[in-house]
């Protein structure tokens, strides 16, 4: 559909759209702004378990209305992990990969010149949880070695997370045996049916775990004070990136993304539980809404306020991985071309995020 088309369409519905994101974002819709030309109207972005809380400000964007009002139709493929997103994007299938910024500092290393230019996590909201029933004589993270660790799969943030609390007790990953349970259902069978003796995972598997008492939380990065604790520092988490060729060629395309999930942060800094529900889709909350609200409220803070990405925090995410991963060199980095502010900024002004 070409950019006359879409604009005439938008035009059309502009008034029920933007009444019914008024309406639920609290009347408030920034400044009025001239009408821009976008080089793309129509994008692809790929994310990885679209349903968990970590891509959370992408589905308020899409549900509230924001991209339309932007002039934007997104088309969302969930791809399971923020890697398979990646992948996607550097076989030029999608436009826009959602991942975690660890996941996005691999494919720096690799000479893809792709840069992060909102970010929508600023900790990984990965928790990491000991069975109560298979291992109840568990006293430290040392007591692990031999055992199986379920993670949400290989080469994400639950692994970086897993790798650094066995490292504190003086574990390597080498010494544990990790088992991808991707998936709600099946990380929920793996550590009650004792397949892995451990869980590292995101929202809502381990508050679910936790309620149900099955786990004994030893590394919890869904807050502030707990990713801090485990990374030495604040890091960025999940962001949206794309090539740099892409953020030069479709500027404007890329400015209305980031005005609309900025928008989305803002609105989610003061929604209560009702307008979280009403957001929502039912297939998200798992049938459950007071166990969505209870995860919710463990990773409310970790949630991105106005899209800006911390120089300090990317200097720290940097030199973790550099240390981890003995192909990565932390002075090989260019912290210039690893992240842009400029989109971010522009939509915080607008929306006084």
């Amino acid at each position: 559909m070409g950019v006359i088309g879409v604009v005439d369409r938008r035009k059309m519905r502009r008034s029920l759209l933007l009444g019914a994101a008024w309406s639920m974002a609290g009347g408030h819709l920034g400044p009025a702004h001239a009408e821009v030309k976008l080089e793309r109207p129509r994008l692809v972005m790929a994310v990885g378990a679209r349903t968990s809380l970590q891509q959370l400000p992408l589905t308020i964007a899409e549900r509230l209305g924001y991209y339309s009002a932007e002039g934007l139709e997104v088309e969302v493929l969930d791809l399971g992990t923020g890697a398979r997103a990646q992948q996607a994007m550097l076989e030029g299938a999608v436009d826009i990969a959602c991942s975690t910024f660890d996941d996005f500092l691999v494919l720096y290393a690799k000479k893809q010149l792709h840069r992060a230019f909102v970010l929508v996590g600023r900790a990984p909201q990965v928790a990491f949880g000991v069975s109560k029933r298979y291992v109840p004589g568990y006293r430290k993270a040392s007591d692990l070695k031999g055992m199986a660790i379920g993670i949400a799969a290989p080469g994400v943030s639950a692994m970086l997370v897993a790798k650094l609390v066995l490292a504190r007790a003086g574990l390597s990953a080498q010494e544990v045996r990790f088992v991808e349970t991707a998936g709600v259902v099946a990380a929920l069978q793996a550590i009650r049916s004792g397949q892995v003796d451990a869980m590292v995972h995101v929202e809502p598997v381990m508050t679910m775990l936790e309620q149900k008492g099955d786990v004994r939380i030893i590394g919890d990065t869904r807050s502030l004070k707990g990713a801090s604790e485990i990374f030495g520092g604040m890091v960025p988490a999940s962001c949206l990136h794309a090539s740099a060729d892409y953020l030069q060629n479709h500027p404007n395309t890329v400015q209305a993304l980031t005005n609309a999930v900025v928008r989305a942060l803002k609105w989610l800094q003061t929604a209560g539980p009702s307008d979280l529900i009403k957001a929502v889709p039912d297939a998200y909350l798992l049938g459950d809404r007071a166990l969505y609200l209870a995860s919710f409220g463990k990773v409310r803070e970790s949630i991105a306020i106005d899209g800006l990405i911390a120089e300090d925090s990317v200097k720290n995410i940097v030199r973790i991985m550099a240390r981890l991963e003995p192909a990565l060199q932390a002075d090989k980095f260019d912290l210039d071309r690893l992240f842009t502010n400029t989109f971010a900024l522009k939509a915080k002004e607008r929306f006084r995020a």
